[in-house]
């Protein structure tokens, strides 16, 4: 597809690095899987990947963790 963002490149399957804050959490999560624009790097999430990592990154808030790092796993 044609990037949303700069809308010059097409977006291709590749892996990416989510970081996510809340409060005093942040949470990165490494290899995740999203389309990534060839041009400018921008990425897409499905929503299925997103709500995966969206329920990481609650776990992590719930157990009160500063700095988590964690490896996406399908």
């Amino acid at each position: 597809m044609m990037c949303l963002f700069c809308h010059h490149g097409e977006t291709h399957e590749g892996e990416v690095t989510v970081t996510l804050e809340r409060k005093t959490s942040a949470v990165i999560v490494r290899g995740v899987p999203a389309d990534v624009c060839e041009n400018c790097g921008e990425y897409y999430l499905s929503e299925e990947v997103s709500r995966k990592i969206l329920d990481l990154a609650e776990t992590a808030v719930q157990r009160g963790v500063e700095v988590e790092i964690l490896r996406y796993a399908a």
